[in-house]
């Protein structure tokens, strides 16, 4: 597998699991709407559940977005 096909490769799991991130984030978020707790325990749980999610992708799709950075720029000559 070329250089190309590996990068291609990671970036589509990378994607594949920020897809299944959201899911699971979906889920619970829909799960803490369906049961019966107090405004206040919904309202902290909500903003861990928020802060998670951000923890949890953030990195994959900064990394995703990153410039390739192929070799370093050249010193400028005087």
């Amino acid at each position: 597998m070329g250089r190309e096909e590996q990068r291609a490769a990671v970036r589509r799991m990378r994607e594949s699991l920020i897809e299944e991130l959201e899911g699971v984030y979906r889920r619970a978020f829909d799960a803490i709407g369906s049961d019966d707790m107090g405004e206040g325990a919904v309202a902290r749980l909500t903003q861990l559940l928020l802060r998670s999610r951000e923890g949890a992708i953030a990195p994959l799709q900064e990394e995703i977005e990153a410039p390739l950075i192929t070799k370093a720029p050249e010193p400028p000559q005087s």
